[in-house]
């Protein structure tokens, strides 16, 4: 394949990683298909087939999920579940909490008293989350 042939798909792929990154970085505001769209320089439908693609997402999955991500450490850190909720992007509480449980198997706030309790039991007793094998290579294990 010459660089004629070659440049058109490059340049498509770095359309839609450009259109990845604006969602990567603008998660938490209020951004919708257009916008991500418009970032690549494409049609709305063309982009969201590209995009599926690329990613085996739709764009709507992808922010979606970023989110989602996000969401997961903040609520590690203590943050209440509605906080957490608008900083991420999410307009309300009830789709936030239906889509974190649909995407995460937990509720936001079972799963983040699920990680904090983890959190402490890491710190009162962390030998116990030191897989086995590591201990042993290790020689940390008593025999």
């Amino acid at each position: 394949m010459d660089i004629q042939q070659q440049f058109p798909k490059i340049y498509l792929y770095r359309r839609i990683v450009q259109a990845k990154l604006f969602i990567d970085s603008h998660y938490h505001e209020d951004i919708d298909l257009n916008n991500i769209a418009g970032e690549a320089y494409f049609s709305r439908f063309h982009f969201i087939r590209i995009f599926k693609l690329t990613y085996n997402k739709t764009p709507h999955q992808y922010l979606t999920s970023v989110r989602i991500d996000h969401a997961r450490l903040l609520l590690k850190k203590a943050i209440p579940v509605n906080e957490v909720c608008y900083t991420v992007g999410f307009d309300s509480i009830s789709s936030f909490s239906a889509l974190f449980k649909k995407l995460s198997g937990y509720a936001p706030s079972v799963y983040q008293q699920t990680e904090l309790k983890r959190q402490a039991e890491m710190l009162a007793a962390p030998q116990k989350f030191i897989p086995n094998c590591f201990a042993e290579q290790n020689g940390w294990l008593k025999k």
